[in-house]
């Protein structure tokens, strides 16, 4: 499969912003069951229900599988896991958008590593600045959140480097079947242990099938599909715009507070994740669907 760059380019950088959307969109509508769950088990749930459905809806053949598939998808079943009990962690303690900003230093560090070049270094310095601004110190932010938020950060940053050796290992969505099935396997005990409040309130269970389904086989989905045209120093850039979309979700959504520098902050992402897209020449590599 072949296509011009600049096709590969805006087709992966639409799956990534709908992908982070859909995520984000999801972590604000899952905070509920924190109160009832609390912030693992509701992963837990989230990881079981979207492991279901993604074996339901794709029937993976797995026959055919090989070491490297295998591992592929069982390192990327603990680094989601890890990322987002973390992430789930944090934003039980402080504010989404700012969950998302510290969340996003592991991107950042792939970014800088990887490209190896001036021009990114400074695309990335640029998204960094937003990053310092976009957290605006004193809005609600706790050092325990801090922490959270920088495991999940530092999962996610081992999660664009694992999705996309899954993505090249294997085809379809077979691959994130099985990986969300190990997410699932690690975070089980405290699915089992929550399972009679689930029991006892439907509505519960309804809602995190629904952050499920938006966030793992959508959202996931997308993400994977765009890992699989951009590198992941590209995608590790592109994704300053999480941010932003977490402030807006987190103040259309959730009513959090916008400040004047959060809108500086803004356009520093905003500009560095343009600045990748406009100025990259080189073909990103595709995988075969």
């Amino acid at each position: 499969m072949s296509a011009s760059p600049t096709r590969v380019s805006l087709a992966g950088a639409g799956f990534l912003i709908l992908g982070a959307a859909l995520i984000q969109w999801s972590a604000a509508m899952v905070r509920p069951a924190f109160a009832e769950l609390g912030p693992v088990a509701t992963s837990g749930w989230r990881f079981a229900f979207g492991a279901l459905i993604l074996w339901g809806a794709t029937r993976p053949s797995l026959k055919s599988w090989r070491r490297p598939q295998w591992r592929a998808a069982i390192i990327l079943g603990l680094t989601v896991a890890f990322m987002n009990v973390c992430f789930y962690q944090c934003i039980a303690r402080i504010p989404l958008g700012n969950a998302v900003t510290i969340e996003f230093l592991g991107p950042l560090c792939v970014a800088v590593v990887a490209h190896r070049s001036w021009r990114h270094f400074g695309y990335a310095l640029l998204a960094a600045v937003g990053v310092v601004l976009l957290s605006h110190p004193g809005g609600g932010t706790t050092w325990a959140g801090i922490i959270f938020g920088l495991g999940s950060g530092l999962g996610w940053g081992g999660y664009i480097l694992a999705a996309s050796r899954v993505g090249g290992a294997t085809r379809g969505f077979g691959g994130l079947a099985v990986s969300m099935s190990v997410s699932a396997l690690v975070t089980s005990p405290w699915v089992i242990s929550s399972a009679p409040k689930v029991l006892d309130h439907p509505t519960l269970g309804v809602r995190v099938a629904l952050v499920a389904l938006m966030s793992i086989v959508v959202g996931f989905a997308a993400e994977l599909q765009a890992l699989r045209r951009l590198r992941p120093a590209a995608a590790g850039v592109l994704m300053s715009l999480d941010p932003a979309i977490a402030f807006a979700i987190g103040f259309i959504v959730l009513g959090e507070s916008v400040t004047p520098w959060v809108l500086v902050g803004l356009g520093c992402v905003v500009a560095a994740g343009a600045g990748v897209m406009v100025r990259s020449r080189t073909p990103e590599e595709v995988v075969p669907q």
